[in-house]
């Protein structure tokens, strides 16, 4: 079973770090360094305003990034019938959703937490709070990654999946945010521990729910 994983997390990774898959891994980086940028032009030039508030919209940057790669998650594998054929080969739905956990958040995860680099800078972010809001990211962003797979599965073969998909993530991550974002006022610690609670029962249920919706979308 080991070694199917790592055959299903690879094709996966191939999948959806190509450059051709929508502009791969790179899009929603992208998108959430252009709103780093473009909220202290919002703001103005208040130093003091950007630093309170630069972690929310890190935060909120990233919640909105993950949206992007929804469409790619689940649908084009549907459409192709690749989870019959999985099925007719004894792959369990589950193992298949927790395969694309790992690997939509390896893709998503880590480039968001470099790219968090940047935008501190520009949004004036001390030292001390870019270590916060990494730690934050690298607990949250895997229920980000869960949350994604879950949702896009349940979605898929929808007419206007990928808008509904969308509109779901966005309060479904609220938890994360808020958690995510009140780290930083919080002292860090029960922030982190609340916000790698809400990543640890997302990862445990969205393999489940993403296979019976597959198994449902089926049927």
């Amino acid at each position: 079973m080991i070694r199917l994983l790592a055959l299903l997390l690879r094709r996966d990774l191939a999948r959806l770090l190509g450059a051709g898959q929508g502009g791969g891994a790179l899009l929603p980086i992208l998108f959430f360094l252009a709103v780093a940028m473009i909220f202290p032009f919002a703001v103005g030039p208040d130093t003091a305003l950007l630093a309170r508030t630069g972690g929310g919209v890190i935060w909120v940057a990233a919640l909105l990034a993950a949206i992007l790669p929804l469409d790619r998650l689940v649908q084009p594998d549907l459409e192709r019938g690749m989870f019959d054929q999985w099925a007719l080969r004894g792959i369990a739905e589950e193992w298949v959703m927790a395969a694309r956990v790992i690997s939509h958040w390896i893709s998503f995860g880590p480039p968001l937490m470099l790219a968090a680099v940047p935008a501190a800078a520009l949004l004036g972010l001390s030292a001390d709070n870019l270590r916060i809001v990494e730690l934050g990211l690298l607990a949250g962003t895997p229920g980000l990654a869960a949350l994604g797979v879950a949702i896009a599965a349940i979605t898929a073969g929808l007419r206007g999946g990928a808008a509904l998909a969308g509109l779901l993530l966005i309060p479904l991550g609220v938890p994360l945010l808020i958690f995510g974002a009140g780290s930083l006022s919080a002292g860090g610690a029960s922030g982190l521990a609340l916000t790698g609670a809400v990543s640890l029962v997302l990862l445990a249920v969205a393999p489940f729910a993403g296979g019976a919706a597959i198994r449902a979308s089926r049927d």
